[in-house]
């Protein structure tokens, strides 16, 4: 059943978004703007990497769509829990402060409708290059902006061709059989952590890659990401997570394409 509230928008108890990147040329604020126009929740989790301050030391870049997500999240009225990444690490230095209601906090932990509590955290510090090489990740930064330049130049011309945006970053990334092993440890090593802080799962980002399964014994969900799979987790009121993979030509009033849902 779908819930909306006075002002017809869909009410979740909570939204997991992360990776926007605001800040860089890649980030797709228009339809992170459109999703949030359409998605309310009791309790929204920014989980890391909402603004790009590796990118912002280099050059600003701050078009209006950036600040009006800014100020769509502000203007929601629900509790805002904020928990850095690696981009946005600046904020680290913050925590337990309030910034215009907003909440920074190291990790946090959600209690789903059923009772499961769930470790919401980004992930960065169980990624070695991010922790130990910080300029092979600041070269795989750069490496990885240009790879979303190539991106858009990509999907302007299938518009044009009438076909729909295809994230051609995305497919190559997952054809390399290393960034495929990575994945699948970092997923692991984050289930452990869930275990060590005695909960049923965990909510995370960082890698860019939206997930949902229990291989490693707890649950883990990956938000994914707005730059290239314009993916977030939603709670509903009754309990189920679900992936909402946000497209241009979603239709909210008729079946809702492009989704991957389970119950909890």
């Amino acid at each position: 059943m779908i819930v909306k509230d006075s002002d017809g928008l869909r009410t979740h108890r909570a939204l997991f978004i992360s990776d926007v990147h605001l800040g860089t040329r890649g980030c797709q604020a228009d339809r992170l703007l459109d999703f949030l126009r359409e998605y309310d929740a009791e309790t929204i989790y920014l989980v890391g990497d909402i603004v790009n301050g590796w990118a912002l030391k280099g050059g600003w870049y701050w078009p209006q769509p950036h600040n009006d997500v800014v100020q769509k999240l502000l203007r929601k009225g629900a509790r805002i829990i904020y928990v850095p990444g690696n981009h946005d690490e600046v904020l680290r230095n913050f925590y337990g402060t309030h910034f215009g209601g907003i909440e920074v906090v190291k990790e946090a932990t959600h209690e789903g409708a059923d009772g499961r509590r769930y470790l919401v955290t980004h992930g960065d510090q169980f990624d070695l290059v991010v922790q130990n090489a910080r300029w092979l990740a600041l070269l795989g930064d750069k490496a990885y902006d240009f790879a979303i330049g190539m991106n858009r130049i990509f999907n302007t011309i299938r518009r044009r061709l009438g076909f729909p945006y295809w994230s051609l970053s995305k497919w190559a990334k997952l054809k390399v059989k290393n960034a495929v092993n990575s994945i699948g440890d970092f997923e692991k090593t984050l289930a452990a952590e869930a275990e060590r802080f005695h909960a049923d799962g965990v909510i995370c980002g960082h890698i860019h890659h939206a997930a949902d399964h229990e291989q490693f014994g707890v649950r883990y969900l990956n938000c994914g990401d707005w730059v290239e799979s314009c993916t977030a987790i939603v709670e509903h009121i009754d309990g189920r997570f679900e992936i909402v993979t946000w497209t241009e030509n979603m239709n909210l009033d008729a079946a809702v394409p492009m989704v991957a849902s389970r119950a909890a």
